[in-house]
């Protein structure tokens, strides 16, 4: 399907037209891989600084493991689902308001967080705080859109997600510290502070960057046209179940790893939070690998290599943990395997998504959001019910989803999903 294209910004400031007529008249290209960088982190901050604190809060609060699994797969439902509303809000009234409003309701809820005094009351918050930073981030997916071309975004979303990673490693650690110093009510209370700097820094110097603004994309007819037109495309598809399946394969681990790593291989919540860090800095290196390979080889040849890579970290992983090594090490080792592919598929799927909609960012962005959460969320119920004790829930998801991606990256995304520079 044919689709107007936009002008790049990837060497130059944004310019007047495209910051529109709300917001300042440019912005630097370092400044927006900044703010792109605090925005698209939320989502770690928000899930890996509170997971050294889970077994603990479950415990506090008089909950079962199930329950306190639901403090991660709820928000991330609510999280997915709120994107579908926040896409077209994106696309009537711009990125820069939909965001100041969700950083607002972001802060409110993880304030509710972290002083919730029951496990209902705190999954409550965390719904809410998902469905806040699912305007955050899904604005930031199509603000990507607004200012780059798909391949060139793909090189720009590698260094926000860079920057994302480093954000990682400080969260786990951090996480596991705040836990054994004050508690795990001071591991959520830092999420509020997060959100504090990026609203600050959103509203003095992030400039409106949708050009376009579409008056009828509220409208029933409009939303649904528009709906059905990112679903019919089959490049959507191809970027999207690769994302999905990527981040399905991380969230089984996020999901597992706390139980498996703190009680059934009896490391301390500070040492886990340094198993985080570690898997954070494979998904680092994989930032920097991804815009080597996208120069290099293009984005058809980056997914089919990356898909090489989780499809052995899956496999070998499973293959450990059938041989009795169920240690620490021996299950990282090949997890970073997954988390170096990880970080080539995420950019790469996620600009590749929203790349032929440049006019419907917000309702593709969301649409490709959705999909991934649905996905955790259906895994954050599994692994619930499946810890068992031992390392074979973690296991055999992240080997399951390294078996999609690997079908995804070799067979859907060289039929359908290279998208020309000028899309």
């Amino acid at each position: 399907m044919s689709v107007p294209s936009t002008p790049s910004a990837s060497a130059t400031p944004l310019s007047p037209t495209a910051a529109g007529a709300d917001g300042p008249s440019s912005i630097a290209p370092g400044m927006a891989i900044l703010v792109l960088t605090l925005l698209l982190s939320i989502q770690p901050v928000t899930t890996d600084l509170y997971l050294p604190a889970l077994p603990a809060l479950t415990r506090s609060l008089g909950a079962p493991v199930a329950a306190g699994q639901l403090t991660l797969s709820a928000l991330l439902l609510a999280f997915g689902s709120s994107q579908l509303v926040w896409g077209p809000l994106a696309d009537r009234f711009g990125r820069r308001p939909v965001m100041l409003t969700g950083l607002c309701l972001y802060t409110l809820a993880s304030l509710g967080s972290a002083w919730a005094p029951t496990m209902a009351l705190l999954i409550a918050w965390r719904i809410a705080q998902g469905a806040a930073m699912g305007a955050v981030v899904m604005c930031a997916r199509a603000i990507v859109r607004d200012l780059y071309t798909p391949l060139t975004g793909a090189r720009a979303m590698s260094k926000a997600l860079t920057g994302l990673g480093i954000v990682a490693c400080l969260c786990a650690p951090l996480g596991g510290l705040l836990t054994e110093w004050l508690g795990w009510r001071a591991a959520l209370l830092a999420l509020t502070a997060y959100a504090l700097i990026t609203l600050t820094l959103v509203a003095l110097r992030l400039p409106e960057t949708h050009p376009q603004k579409n008056p009828r994309a509220l409208q029933p007819a409009t939303l649904v046209r528009t709906w059905i037109t990112v679903l019919r495309h089959p490049t959507f598809w191809a970027f999207s179940l690769l994302t999905t399946a990527s981040y399905g394969g991380l969230f089984t681990f996020l999901a597992a790893s706390s139980f498996v790593f703190i009680e059934v291989l009896g490391l301390t919540r500070t040492q886990y939070g340094w198993v985080l860090l570690s898997s954070a800095l494979a998904y680092f290196v994989g930032t920097f690998v991804c815009r080597f390979l996208l120069t290099r080889h293009g984005l058809r040849h980056t997914v089919a290599l990356a898909g090489g890579l989780s499809v052995a970290g899956g496999t070998l992983l499973t293959v450990v943990a059938a041989l009795g090594w169920h240690q620490p090490w021996a299950l990282l080792l090949p997890f970073y395997l997954f988390m170096l592919g990880h970080g080539i598929h995420q950019p790469c799927g996620q600009t590749g998504a929203v790349g032929p909609f440049p006019q419907a960012a917000g309702v593709a962005s969301a649409l490709n959001g959705f999909m991934m959460m649905l996905a955790a969320f259906a895994m954050g119920g599994w692994v619930g019910r499946h810890l068992d004790g031992t390392v074979w829930p973690l296991v055999y998801g992240v080997w399951f989803w390294s078996l999609v991606l690997g079908a995804v990256a070799w067979i859907l995304v060289p039929r359908f999903g290279e998208p020309r520079e000028n899309d």
